[in-house]
């Protein structure tokens, strides 16, 4: 088999330059080729910036630099301390951050020209659909992920529209592109749950048509998918007794995603705006073990202290979200107040159903910070705290040597409205120079 295949290539070698090519030439023609697609992909950066904001314990450095080599932050420091090597490729900035990440989205999922085409955000077929995913949508070349790369976002968490009580799974990935495949993170991050007025049957008679239908048939699933854990961990660790009952139950996809939530595999992700619908997560949260996540939440100032007993971090809503519906009730304070009482917040850009189909979280956090939330806490919430909540702190969300090279570079203060990201830096790779 190698033998055909290594002939097949010299033979389209061969036809591609119109003349012969020994084994030899052919040979070292390879190797040099690896050797300039290996140069181009390790190809060290250094910035130089007046202001780098690390978000870790190094804090803000000031006249600083930062080496990138093979995708990773190689070093950080003051200038006196960080050497740049002869030769090395330099961007200046005047602002450095880590990446930004947009804790919940569905960029990637539905496209800028809001054509039923590009609309893979929400399958309304059932309410409970657990199995389905969003890396089975997601759409890397689409505008709108390129759009947001623009202005520093280097990491989003996105996945189905909160449109049904359980939409299907989320996702984290890169917004490099050109494929799903290129800086993909998690390929199932969370289980998507809706509760309130945005889970309810549209028809009218169709289920669910009440808040208790909800609860009632989120309860279902998760007894019976603790009925089939059972089945299965009896079927594999003990030998039968009686066929019918202690066989391996079918595979079912569904369920089985039920079952990783439970295990706490996988977080969940509930999406609640009114007090009650908050307090109903929390308690299902409690009841069945759940690994929660509170997202929206637009009433969750009434709720503090029980969201802070139940140790939960939330991912607020946009702070220019539209105050109507059940989301009638939000405040632009309210990021501001929840991390005064020592919850941990991430912010979103979450989802929008006019054009252009997305907000920037950028600007969402920049009106965070005009109401209440610090300078460095406003930046914490799209950068360090929000790779907590997602669990990949280990990977960004900071600048720190080790980590990956995601960084956004500014002409000024990031939550300025005059000031532009000029450059996008995932994994090393200059990927946006457009000043946004």
């Amino acid at each position: 088999m190698t033998k055909v295949i290594r002939h097949s290539l010299l033979h389209s070698v061969r036809r591609s330059f119109g003349f012969p090519v020994s084994t030899f030439g052919f040979l070292l023609l390879l190797t040099t080729a690896c050797a300039v697609a290996t140069a181009q992909t390790t190809q060290p950066i250094a910035i130089r910036a007046q202001t780098i904001h690390t978000m870790s314990s190094a804090g803000t450095i000031k006249n600083g630099v930062i080496l990138l080599r093979d995708g990773k932050i190689e070093a950080v420091g003051a200038a006196n301390d960080v050497k740049i090597p002869d030769g090395v490729k330099t961007v200046d900035a005047k602002v450095v951050t880590p990446g930004l990440i947009d804790a919940h989205t569905v960029v990637g999922l539905q496209g800028f020209l809001n054509e039923p085409r590009e609309q893979d955000q929400l399958e309304k077929s059932a309410p409970v659909q657990p199995e389905l995913r969003a890396m089975d949508a997601f759409n890397a070349r689409e505008k709108l992920v390129e759009w947001v790369r623009g202005f520093g976002v280097t990491t989003i968490h996105t996945g189905p529209e909160p449109g049904e009580l359980v939409p299907g799974q989320t996702m984290i990935i890169k917004t490099c592109g050109p494929t799903v495949d290129d800086g993909l993170i998690k390929p199932t991050a969370m289980l998507s749950i809706t509760l309130g007025e945005g889970a309810l049957a549209e028809e009218k008679g169709k289920s669910p048509g009440t808040r208790p239908k909800e609860l009632a048939l989120l309860r279902g699933e998760l007894v019976k998918a603790q009925e089939y854990e059972k089945k299965r961990a009896r079927a594999t660790t003990r030998p039968s007794t009686n066929p019918a009952e202690d066989k391996t139950p079918t595979r079912d996809l569904r369920t089985e995603v039920f079952v990783r939530a439970l295990k706490g595999e996988l977080p969940v992700l509930i999406t609640a705006h009114r007090a009650a619908d908050i307090l109903s997560a929390l308690k299902l949260a409690k009841e069945y073990n759940l690994k929660l996540v509170l997202d929206g939440a637009s009433e969750s100032y009434l709720l503090i202290d029980q969201i802070k007993a139940a140790g939960v971090p939330v991912i607020v809503h946009p702070t220019m979200f539209r105050s109507h519906g059940e989301a009638e009730n939000l405040s632009m304070e309210t990021a501001a107040k929840l991390h005064a009482a020592g919850i941990p917040i991430a912010l979103q850009s979450a989802y929008e159903g006019y054009v252009p189909k997305t907000r920037v979280v950028l600007f969402e956090a920049a009106l965070a910070a005009a109401n209440g939330l610090s300078f460095d806490d406003t930046l914490a919430s799209i950068t360090r705290d929000a790779a907590k909540i997602l669990g990949i702190s280990d990977r960004v969300g900071s600048i720190e040597k080790g980590k990956d090279a995601d960084l956004a570079c500014f002409d000024g203060d990031p939550f300025e409205y005059v000031t532009h990201c000029t450059t996008t830096i995932i994994d090393g790779k200059v990927v946006s120079e457009k000043a946004n």
